[in-house]
């Protein structure tokens, strides 16, 4: 099938706007190879500390210049469970290594903190800006020389574009992100929602909402919902840095480590000692995050992703912009309905073809660059099979043809909306984005007050006294990464629902995050310039008619333009969101931070201007 044209022009353009920085990269990465195997280049004492506590016979090994030693970096902790299963995966791949005539070392390890634990807390203003502590920290995992490809153990939602971009300064090296698989389903989701929704309008109590919130998330493996976690996932595979269907197998189960091992064979073959060489930083091209943002929009996946992909983008040379995903979705059909998006979490994705069938079906469609290199070193074609074992317990891979459950899993040409959902919203209020993968038709348009919150808290309070019994949007600024590090929202989801529910008008405008459970109300958000930047959001005032127009893609404030130019910002006192929990650390990262829509970066330019097409 040949490129759909809209996916052929949006790559030319990114590729155009892309072409002196990509080349820079390129030939950064390439001066980077040319001193050939690094280990070589120590001194004796140099390589002498990198092996001293090797066992012996991998001391023997790494004294050489011909054995392939892999790094692993990783996210384990035992506190969150979608990175619990990795405490023995060292173990395993030095093992795997060994019997492939090569070593593996720990190079290093990089936080993982959980969205879910600091939902709603201090500490979720550390979140956003964890994606650059671990991608400084998986650079520091990779400084030491010592390693010819290496494995990245990381899930959520921050740590697999946080070790992405760190990888990417690494970029000679060859890469294979290795998962770790969802936990088993719980509860159901509607009934968990349900509990939630009640919780939040009196009807439940604290234990009841416990008890729901324990059976839903309650075993080794990442949470079933189809949040930035799992989008992480989708985009690895689909992005070809995974082996091929190798996402959502759950952990401890021999599938499971039968494709870990795997991925160790892989990674030794894929080193500038084989004849197979592909650096992470030339597989990682325009094509690839293409194929990413076709994911994203193809599976209704986190709109966290506006942000990380731009960013990861950016570490490879890449110029992505939000209007490259705002063409992209325009053409890109919804294929999947998964949790908040539809009843059926991962696991039921994964059973009614998964991975396999929703790129083999793109593909069809002529909606992926086929040709894409992967880790795997076939194009994607490759990620059409689906792993499982033989009777002999050996790891084989089957061609997906057919979904197993067409309410969730349906192809590109039978799909549960023409669109991918995803939507740039401009007018006097800045620009913000917008899912609307689950937002009822007749909600895409909302005209209504402007209720103004500087504190999500706020929302809930007013909530409770029935001052919200009515249409409204709800603003919550003062939320972004320079003010107070960009948290996700999701206490408002309950409160909001409720009141949409009851049949009023509401919608959310911020310029903070929601994730990838906005869910059904209609949610503008990373509105940029943020409220502290001197934006818009600042100059609203209750009462202010503001209209959401997801259809037309406008985001507006109804004020007589004179009176809009003549009003003053107002200011707010956030001296609070600034100390204790760590945040006093991190002020200089506060302070350095991008806009939202190139990314949140602290890393390269930040200014979107300097990206716009000719």
């Amino acid at each position: 099938m040949s490129l759909h044209p809209v996916i052929a022009e949006v790559t030319a353009r990114i590729v155009e706007r892309s072409r002196a920085t990509r080349d820079a990269y390129l030939a950064r990465i390439d001066a980077a190879r040319g001193e050939g195997v690094h280990r070589r280049q120590l001194s004796c004492g140099n390589l002498a500390h990198g092996f001293a506590a090797c066992s012996v016979n991998d001391k023997a090994a790494l004294r050489g210049a011909v054995t392939p030693n892999i790094g692993m970096v990783t996210a384990y902790n035992d506190m969150l469970s979608a990175h619990q299963p990795y405490e023995p995966y060292p173990e395993l791949i030095r093992r795997s290594a060994r019997k492939l005539g090569a070593t593996a070392q720990v190079a290093g390890g990089v936080p993982a903190m959980c969205d879910g634990i600091t939902q709603g807390r201090a500490g979720m203003e550390l979140s956003l800006f964890s994606r650059e502590v671990i991608a400084m920290a998986a650079a520091v995992a990779l400084s030491h020389d010592m390693f010819d490809a290496a494995l990245m153990l990381g899930i959520c939602d921050k740590i697999v574009p946080g070790l992405l971009i760190g990888a990417l300064s690494f970029g000679h090296i060859p890469t294979i992100f290795v998962p770790a698989g969802p936990m088993p389903s719980g509860i159901p989701n509607d009934e968990k929602s349900a509990v939630r929704q009640r919780y939040a309008e009196g009807k439940a109590s604290r234990e009841e909402l416990m008890d729901a919130e324990a059976a839903s998330y309650h075993a080794p493996g990442t949470c079933t919902f189809y949040g930035t976690a799992n989008s992480n996932q989708m985009l690895m595979e689909i992005m070809g840095l995974h082996l091929p269907g190798a996402s959502f197998i759950n952990p401890n189960t021999p599938l499971r480590e039968a494709l870990t091992v795997a991925a160790v064979r892989r990674a030794t073959e894929i080193t500038a000692l084989g004849n197979d060489y592909t650096p992470v930083g030339q597989l990682v091209d325009e094509r690839t995050v293409v194929n990413g943002v076709v994911g994203l929009n193809a599976t209704g996946g986190s709109t966290n992703h506006l942000l990380h992909l731009i960013a990861v983008a950016a570490a490879a040379g890449i110029v992505l912009t939000l209007e490259d995903f705002d063409a992209i979705s325009g053409v890109v059909p919804l294929m999947a309905r998964v949790y908040p998006n539809g009843r059926a979490d991962v696991n039921h994705f994964h059973r009614a073809g998964g991975m396999p069938f929703l790129i083999g079906s793109l593909l069809d469609a002529g909606l992926l660059h086929g040709e894409a290199r992967t880790v795997w070193g076939e194009g994607l074609d490759a990620y059409r099979r689906t792993p499982a074992l033989d009777a002999t317990g050996a790891l084989v891979w089957h061609e997906v043809t057919g979904s197993g459950d067409p309410d969730v899993l349906r192809s590109a040409t039978e799909p549960f909306r023409a669109d991918g959902g995803l939507r740039v919203l401009q007018g006097n209020l800045g620009r913000a984005v917008i899912k609307v993968s689950s937002v009822p038709g007749d909600r895409l348009v909302i005209e209504a007050p402007a209720v103004v919150f500087h504190d999500q808290d706020d929302v809930k309070r007013a909530f409770d006294r029935g001052e919200l019994e009515r249409d409204f949007v709800a603003v919550v600024r003062f939320q972004g990464p320079k003010a107070i590090g960009m948290p996700e929202l999701h206490k408002l989801t309950p409160t909001l629902a409720v009141l949409q529910a009851r049949g009023h008008r509401v919608a959310l405008v911020t310029d903070g995050r929601m994730s990838g459970a906005s869910g059904k109300v209609p949610a503008a958000i990373h509105v940029t310039p943020e409220a502290i930047d001197a934006g818009p959001l600042g100059k609203l005032r209750d009462g202010d008619v503001i209209r959401l127009d997801a259809i037309a893609g406008t985001l507006e404030a109804k004020v007589d333009a004179a009176e809009w130019d003549a009003r003053t910002q107002t200011h707010a006192e956030l001296s609070a969101h600034h100390v204790g929990m760590g945040r006093e650390l991190f002020a200089n990262l506060r302070n350095a931070v991008g806009s939202a829509d190139a990314g949140a970066t602290i890393f390269g330019k930040h200014d979107r201007h300097h990206a716009a097409d000719a």
